[in-house]
């Protein structure tokens, strides 16, 4: 054994991992100094942390050292072996408070290489030289240093729990009493860990695999959170464009109005000041002929009197006086009595307009999809009431009672012309766009019907593919007719079987996509759902086919 002098000289040449001499020894900038192969490994457990430390100060670093091979300590480490003299143990005795100390040194506190379950005690390296070389102890379980050990002693018999039981869940030693009465079934401590540790690495996978879930769930709400912010910012950017847009119209319409005016101003200004100048002129001529008969009244000579009189030419009839007509009110009262009128019908589709877009903000969703209700009391939480618009109604349709029933009239109707009115197909869509979550019913009397969602933009000219519903790509219709169902959408079909009724549900989330129809009867029967992506808002639309076909948007409670 080296002498005492030699082993405290050669403490300065131990590796602090290995506690052996230096092998190839290298010195990182806290001057701590190790194999070159243990500090390698070291850092190589710790490589997916992105921070390295050392193992004896705990200095820390962002990047990873570059290892140079400290060739001084390297010389005097080989002159130590040639010596026959061995690096005695690191010194272990600047142990931290949450170190384990070795239970059998007594000289010093040296900290604890391994734990022992079986011997229930904690060994420094020195210490524990005979569990790895002498037999009895090759079978003893080692672990981490743990200061936990003593609660595996058994309170009773001063014995390390060794066998478990399994009916309990509970732990017992050799000597502690067992009711006889009672079956046990027992087996040892070790086996029963590697049995739990089977259940506790799924437990461990469940509970990962639950991180990782809940990790993305947080990155989609954060990708929500940042859509909300994106979709707001844009929708009121798109809204104060659509707003000054709105103004501009108005501004225009207000200045065309009093161009108009001031025109039709001049106009009869112009006319006024010719009658009026020709008024004066009259009242000239008329002035000059009173004093040609003031002059002749004046005469003595009657003979010139009554050569005189015959001469003066008649009076004509005067052309103005029963045309002027002085009105005591306002010239131009009519256009302000239209204005006004322009503007009550304005704040009429300003408030209608506003409860639609008021119930389609309180229709955002920011967090997942409810699901799908199951029963139509359900369905009627999402209930609108919405109504037919007959600027888009053809011309031979008829919307009547509050413009919720539509009927095909046998004579055209007059309507104003309007670009959104269907021309080729007895067609009519809602005047409310539909976003959120809607439903709505439909009942009617006909051989025929096509209830419809559609974009706004549908065709509307004629009768081709474009303009019909389900046979593009802006509109999803149900077709009934002859007492069967069929679901369409951008010209391709499909059949439907299941009960016919004379009254169908819709039921549209928006923002997830779906749109449903139900046959409503005693229950509700689903006949077609639709999964998709809706990238405008939607209106609910009507197609029949013969004359006297009746359809109406139900009311609901």
């Amino acid at each position: 054994m080296a002498q005492p002098g030699n082993q405290l000289n050669s403490t300065s040449f131990s590796c602090m991992i290995c506690q052996r001499l230096l092998k190839d020894p290298v010195t990182i900038t806290c001057r701590h100094s190790y194999c070159m192969t243990c500090i390698k490994s070291f850092w190589d457990k710790e490589e997916g942390k992105s921070i390295y430390s050392c193992p004896h100060c705990r200095h820390t670093y962002t990047i990873r050292p570059v290892l140079v091979k400290n060739s001084v300590l390297a010389e005097l480490s080989e002159q130590f072996q040639k010596t026959g003299l061995q690096a005695a143990p690191a010194d272990c005795s600047n142990t931290r408070p949450e170190d384990v100390s070795c239970d059998v040194c007594t000289d010093r506190k040296i900290r604890a290489l391994k734990s022992c379950l079986i011997c229930l005690a904690s060994y420094c390296e020195e210490h524990l030289q005979p569990h790895y070389v002498a037999a009895p102890f090759k079978k003893h379980k080692l672990v981490e240093p743990s200061k936990n050990l003593q609660e595996n002693i058994s309170s009773t018999h001063n014995e390390g729990m060794k066998m478990f039981y399994h009916n309990d869940q509970n732990f017992f030693d050799f000597f502690h009493p067992v009711n006889e009465h009672t079956i046990y079934k027992t087996i040892s401590a070790t086996t029963e860990r590697k049995n739990r540790e089977r259940d506790f690495e799924k437990f461990q996978q469940q509970i990962q695999q639950r991180i990782q879930d809940r990790e993305k769930e947080v990155k989609l709400l954060q990708q929500e959170l940042e859509a909300i912010h994106h979709s707001a910012d844009q929708t009121v950017k798109d809204s104060e464009e659509i707003f000054t847009q709105m103004i501009r119209l108005i501004q225009k319409r207000s200045c065309d109005v009093k161009q108009q005016i001031r025109s039709q101003q001049q106009t009869e200004v112009s006319r006024v000041k010719d009658l009026q100048e020709e008024l004066e002129q009259d009242i000239t001529e008329l002035k000059r002929r009173d004093a040609e008969l003031k002059q002749l009244a004046f005469t003595e000579d009657y003979s010139n009197f009554l050569l005189n009189y015959p001469s003066l030419p008649p009076l004509s009839e005067s052309s103005h006086s029963s045309s002027i007509n002085v009105r005591p009110l306002r010239y131009f009262e009519d256009v302000t009595a239209a204005v006004s009128e322009l503007r009550d019908k304005l704040q009429d589709i300003l408030r209608e307009e506003w409860t639609n877009i008021s119930r389609t903000l309180t229709h955002v969703d920011v967090l997942l999809p409810e699901p799908e209700p199951k029963r139509r009391a359900d369905f009627l939480k999402y209930s609108c009431q919405i109504t037919l618009d007959p600027n888009t109604a053809h011309t031979h349709l008829c919307v009547t009672e509050e413009n919720r029933m539509v009927t095909v009239m046998s004579q055209q109707q007059s309507f104003f012309n309007n670009p959104d009115r269907f021309t080729g197909l007895l067609q009519v869509l809602s005047r409310e766009s539909l976003t959120g979550r809607c439903y709505w019913e439909v009942e009617w009397r006909a051989e025929g019907i096509v209830m419809a969602v559609t974009y706004r933009n549908i065709g509307r000219a004629g009768n081709g593919e474009a303009c019909r519903f389900g046979w593009n790509d802006k509109s999803w219709a149900l077709y009934y007719h002859q007492n069967s169902y069929r679901f369409c959408h951008n010209s391709m079909s499909a059949s439907i079987s299941a009960p016919v009724s004379s009254r169908v549900g819709v039921y549209l989330d928006h923002r997830a996509g779906v749109l449903s129809f139900y046959s409503v009867s005693e229950s509700m029967t689903l006949l077609h759902r639709v999964q998709t992506t809706f990238t405008q808002p939607l209106h609910a639309g009507l197609w029949l086919y013969k004359t006297s076909d009746t359809a109406r948007l139900c009311k609901l409670k």
